[in-house]
């Protein structure tokens, strides 16, 4: 499909299935060799990253477990720069090898909240994964381990990103037509 019309907007193809794919193979052969003597904890970030982790776990041939996190700072197609927690983490971090997978990075502000909520826990070392980053967004300096692509500020859905809860089940990108 070269467009589709989500709820009142229409979006048009941006990052086929086939390139994302290719790209989360390139992200999992890093991290492949970056814990091959490690046993991480990936904390992948709800909703949207669901489907990026889903395919890099595919692709991950190193011991490792899952957990995951909910926080919400989107209305629409804007983000609100207000972080609300709604599942958060509930054992004991300390001293554990963590990596944060996250779908798509554009201000910041919620890994940023992650990032210290990890530091109070106390692990041992926090790398990030998105398949997604805006570089043109982003207000922090901590530094993203894994990037797939950067693009620019379009807002975009499909492979787990959505526009108001829809179109996460989209398994290439589209992005929205002005």
């Amino acid at each position: 499909m070269d467009t589709i019309k989500v709820l009142d907007k229409e979006f048009k193809l941006y990052i086929p299935q086939e390139k994302i794919e290719s790209v989360i193979k390139e992200i999992a052969d890093l991290i492949n060799e970056d814990y091959k003597d490690k046993k991480p904890l990936f904390i992948v970030m709800l909703n949207g990253a669901f489907m990026f982790a889903a395919q890099l776990f595919k692709e991950l041939d190193i011991d490792c477990e899952t957990s995951f996190v909910k926080y919400s700072s989107y209305e629409g197609t804007h983000s609100t720069c207000e972080i609300k927690e709604l599942i958060g983490l509930s054992s004991s971090l300390e001293g554990r090898d963590i990596v944060v997978v996250e779908d798509i990075i554009d201000s910041g502000f919620t890994i940023n909240r992650l990032l210290q909520k990890l530091q109070d826990m106390k692990v041992s070392s926090v790398r990030i994964a998105t398949m997604l980053f805006k570089p043109n967004a982003f207000k922090f300096d901590y530094k993203i381990d894994y990037v797939g692509m950067n693009i620019n500020e379009e807002f975009i859905i499909g492979y787990g990103l959505d526009y108001n809860e829809h179109g996460r089940n989209y398994t290439s990108i589209y992005k929205v037509v002005e």
